[in-house]
């Protein structure tokens, strides 16, 4: 594992962790505030560079942006529901 990958890990988890408050709250509030033209762009490129990580071979970080990613993409789906 390179030490960039290490970093990028980090920086990616910390991300998610920032937005699972927002995600709780709006399941909790049923109200989502995150317009569509963040989330949108957001998820599918988070989508696209995991895709990237992945293909130089920093598996660690391909994960953990997918998942931010999926983060993001349930922020998209509450604003769509709510």
């Amino acid at each position: 594992m390179v030490w960039q990958d290490i970093i990028i890990s980090i920086s990616q988890i910390l991300f998610s962790i920032a937005l699972l408050p927002q995600i709780y709250l709006g399941f909790k509030n049923r109200k989502c505030s995150i317009t569509l033209m963040t989330s949108v762009p957001t998820f599918i490129g988070l989508y696209a560079i995991s895709f990237c990580f992945y293909t130089l071979s920093l598996y660690f970080s391909a994960i953990i942006s997918l998942v931010a990613g999926t983060l993001w993409f349930i922020l998209f789906l509450q604003r769509i529901i709510y």
